[in-house]
């Protein structure tokens, strides 16, 4: 009985051979013209629409469609060929899994990208960053789950793996303790990752302040999250530890924050022109958006008191601006106003000596 998928079994005869070739080139002619005359179809209706994010996904899923109509064809020609059914057939059980995962992995990454770029058209930066991290969290949780998925099913094609995986699934109670146990910290990273998309306490974007440093959150993924500080240095923190411990998000809401400046001051200091000084100053500035602006007294102390200046401003970036502008002008003006009210520690050593020697 003739086995086809055995070589041994094989004899050449050239003129199948050729035969055999010239159907396959015409095979894959014909299917590279119909993925012309397709895409061309598909082209000219997506240019008739309004937006280019559909221009943008036919131009991405190109590539792999197109090997993929290769295949199919060549899958056709094999089926009233048994010699070349018996050279593709193991090959398309390996590539059949690869065109699929590639095709898939293509797609959320171009409908990932497609989704940022309607972002950038949004005026609500809260929603912004807030649709950009689930966007990226969950289109890499696809990702991962699209290779490895793919790769599993290329490697159950291969006679080989596909028998030590039965073998290992005989025998599979132990090692699942084994592999649990080992993967435990990758699945409690993945699971992070997913409750961070989902439950959104940060997002990309959001000023957040972690072990005493504040940065901006520069990515997200399911392991880490970078955040990026004022000085341009990277904090790589692990997700799960967003989730595990406290953490301050200085912009969950909105940019909008109410900042303090402290001044130490002489109790002799009169507090009536110094509130005035402030409101007036603070009011001139166009870094102020006019929420909030008070002067209180927050600790007396025999030696000092302690004056806090609370002020608003409509983003972080302009706070921090505003409250550098209102301690410098407060000092000055104190120098210049109310001297006496700044504290002062002396040790005048030549008074002193006269004293103790009676001159």
């Amino acid at each position: 009985m003739f086995d086809r998928y055995n070589p041994a079994n094989w004899t050449i005869d050239w003129e199948e051979v050729g035969v055999t070739a010239i159907a396959l080139a015409v095979d894959i002619l014909i299917a590279y013209l119909l993925y012309r005359l397709v895409f061309a179809i598909v082209t000219r209706l997506t240019r008739m629409s309004e937006t280019t994010i559909d221009e943008m996904i036919v131009e991405r899923i190109r590539q792999p469609v197109k090997w993929s109509f290769i295949a199919i064809g060549v899958t056709l020609v094999a089926q009233v060929m048994p010699q070349l059914q018996a050279i593709w057939e193991p090959l398309a059980r390996f590539l059949r899994p690869a065109l699929l995962g590639w095709i898939a992995y293509t797609l959320v990454k171009t409908f990932a990208a497609a989704l940022e770029v309607r972002l950038e058209l949004s005026d609500d930066p809260v929603a912004m960053r807030s649709r950009r991290t689930r966007i990226a969290v969950l289109s890499r949780t696809a990702i991962f789950a699209i290779i490895f998925i793919t790769v599993g099913l290329m490697l159950m094609s291969v006679p080989g793996v596909r028998d030590i995986g039965t073998t290992l699934l005989a025998s599979a109670g132990l090692a699942a303790l084994a592999v649990g146990a080992a993967a435990q910290p990758a699945l409690k990273s993945l699971i992070a990752g997913l409750q961070v998309a989902l439950t959104e306490p940060f997002r990309i974007g959001d000023l957040v302040k972690i072990d005493d440093q504040a940065g901006r959150v520069e990515e997200v993924r399911l392991s880490f999250v970078t955040v990026r500080t004022w000085d341009d240095r990277v904090l790589v923190v692990p997700t799960s530890r967003f989730l595990d411990q406290s953490f301050e998000n200085w912009s969950r809401k909105s940019e909008k924050l109410t900042g303090p400046v402290y001044l130490h001051l002489d109790p002799a200091a009169e507090i009536g022109p110094i509130r005035e000084e402030f409101e007036r100053f603070v009011e001139e500035q166009e870094l102020f958006d006019g929420r909030t602006k008070a002067l209180l007294m927050t600790e007396a102390y025999p030696e000092s008191i302690e004056l806090r200046l609370s002020m608003s401003a409509a983003s972080i970036g302009d706070l921090w601006q505003l409250r550098c502008a209102v301690r410098e002008h407060m000092l000055e003006w104190l120098r210049t106003n109310q001297p006496d009210a700044l504290i002062r520690h002396r040790l005048e050593v030549e008074a002193a000596n006269a004293r103790a020697t009676g001159g």
